[in-house]
């Protein structure tokens, strides 16, 4: 009997502006097995020569899809049928007390503005990632990578963690992904 392969979990940046995050971002994804996302407008090209150094060839290694707005990408999610988890200083739930699922797409936004009220309200899930109170929020690509290991560490799809039977796909085995 043949079974669907499971959906790989989607790192969506939403408007990135700031092209050396992007490009960071993008290696972070390929090491990991994620795929990514970007919403135009961005702030720079995918050819930007600061994108490419900052994901140096790992960028290559990486699936990016590329949707021209965010209408453009909310009707590809909508036809996916993946939950949508944004990471946002004004988030109601912590990363840390959060159950990921195979297939979700965690969305980050702009490092200078965020996401506007819009694209927040169509979230599934609004994450926080505590901080000190004094301070105000994480890098977006620190952020993201964050979240990332733990959706990847829930799911058992962590390249090189021991995995627990249970987990989908865990074996007890302990696999490796060189990066």
């Amino acid at each position: 009997m043949m079974t669907e392969p499971r959906a790989p979990l989607l790192l969506a940046l939403f408007e990135p502006d700031i092209a050396q995050n992007a490009g960071a971002m993008m290696r972070t994804c390929a090491c990991l097995g994620v795929e990514a996302a970007i919403i135009e407008p961005a702030g720079f090209r995918i050819t930007d020569s600061r994108f490419r150094r900052a994901g140096m060839d790992y960028v290559n290694a990486v699936t990016i899809k590329t949707h021209d707005s965010w209408d453009n990408f909310a009707a590809w999610l909508a036809s996916s049928h993946r939950r949508l988890v944004l990471l946002t200083t004004k988030g109601d739930t912590s990363l840390w007390d959060f159950a990921f699922r195979e297939g979700d797409i965690i969305l980050v936004g702009r490092e200078s503005a965020g996401v506007p009220e819009s694209v927040m309200a169509s979230a599934d899930v609004r994450l926080r990632i505590p901080i000190q109170p004094q301070l105000r929020s994480l890098n977006v690509g620190i952020a993201a990578t964050m979240a990332i290991t733990e959706a990847l560490r829930q799911t058992g799809r962590l390249p090189g963690a021991r995995t627990r039977t249970g987990i989908p796909g865990g074996t007890g085995s302990v696999t490796t992904t060189p990066c």
